[in-house]
């Protein structure tokens, strides 16, 4: 059983208060200190270049491999209608 009754919370000032809402984009990741070395600036470059290629080889991979998924581009719709000539949206 209830022991006493129910303590009611204060209400707080929700005028000044702005709820911003979550759900409109992507949540901000960690941030990242950039190096101040000349070494570690050159390597970070590297770093930047090689993973850049090795994403874009990943994802023509992949859209070729799902080609008659209509979401990416560069499948194998996209080679047909570029070898009857037609031109790419």
């Amino acid at each position: 059983m209830v022991q006493g009754s129910l303590k009611k919370k204060p209400a707080g000032n929700s005028g000044n208060l702005v709820k911003r809402p979550s759900a409109l984009g992507p949540k901000r990741g960690p941030r990242q200190i950039a190096p101040k070395k000349t070494t570690l600036v050159k390597q970070q470059k590297l770093t930047k270049k090689l993973t850049a290629g090795l994403v874009a080889r990943t994802e023509k991979n992949l859209a070729e491999k799902a080609g008659h998924l209509e979401l990416l581009a560069g499948g194998k719709k996209d080679k047909k209608k570029d070898t009857k000539g037609n031109v790419k949206k």
